[in-house]
């Protein structure tokens, strides 16, 4: 199975392994392509940055998604969906660039 990807803003860390992913039951894919958000479904999470000088870097992470709990983050009413991802698999992986699908 194709692992999707899908870029998010790691800022928006809800905690230290968990990111907001989306405000309803689906969501663009990296190449544009919608898919329907289920408990579990594996997914890789990016952020790529561009530098002034052009320079350009990406963080990813391997996760799952994860319905958002409002008992657990009731401040967060908006946000359907978190990707739940593995802090360990977090990394700055300028080696991996390529793997990052074409959008």
């Amino acid at each position: 199975m194709e692992r999707i990807w899908f870029s998010v803003d790691f800022n928006e860390l809800i905690d230290r392994d968990l990111v907001m992913l989306s405000q309803s039951g689906t969501r663009l894919d990296s190449r544009g392509r919608p898919v329907t958000l289920y408990e579990g479904l594996p997914v890789t999470v990016y952020e790529e940055d561009v530098y002034e000088d052009g320079t350009r870097d990406f963080l990813l992470a391997e996760g799952i998604a994860v319905r958002h709990d409002l008992t657990a983050y009731p401040c967060y009413p908006q946000v359907e969906w978190f990707c739940r991802f593995d802090p360990e698999s977090f990394q700055n992986s300028p080696e991996r660039r390529g793997e990052l699908p074409e959008t």
